[in-house]
């Protein structure tokens, strides 16, 4: 399984401005710029995208793992925070925090707790992140 998504950019990287879009639709030429990068712009950026990304996944691997460990979880909802900082190599994504709420009839925080950090370090889009990835996981009956 493949996914395309695209960007192109013009201009200088402070005054220039750049689109992104993704085969499936979702994005369609949706803007970005240094601004909504690194100050406070309106538009996306690449960290926001990749918080996105990252909480979906993790949501989506969570259900899979509960279901796997004999659960039902009726629902999980994630966010992810995607810290950016300069650092003498450049901007770098130092961390990604994780903060995950699932209702679990019958689950016991333990069995939670071991299931919700076996998600985190196998969700796909954790497993490409070359960063510390940190969790905060509430099971919520």
């Amino acid at each position: 399984m493949k996914r395309n998504a695209s960007a192109e950019w013009t201009g200088s990287l402070k005054e220039g401005r750049g689109t992104m879009s993704a085969d499936s639709g979702v994005l369609k030429d949706t803007q970005y710029s240094f601004s909504t990068r690194f100050e406070d712009g309106i538009g996306t950026n690449p960290e926001e995208l990749i918080a996105a990304a990252h909480a979906g996944c993790y949501s989506m691997a969570l259900s899979a793992e509960l279901g796997k460990a004999g659960f039902d979880p009726q629902s999980v909802r994630t966010s992810a925070t995607v810290t950016l900082e300069m650092l003498d190599g450049g901007p770098t994504i130092t961390n990604v925090h994780l903060v995950a709420v699932a209702n679990v009839p019958g689950a016991d925080d333990e069995a939670f707790q071991e299931v919700a950090n076996g998600a985190k370090e196998g969700c796909p889009i954790s497993r490409v992140l070359d960063t510390e990835i940190t969790l905060d996981a509430t099971l919520e009956n």
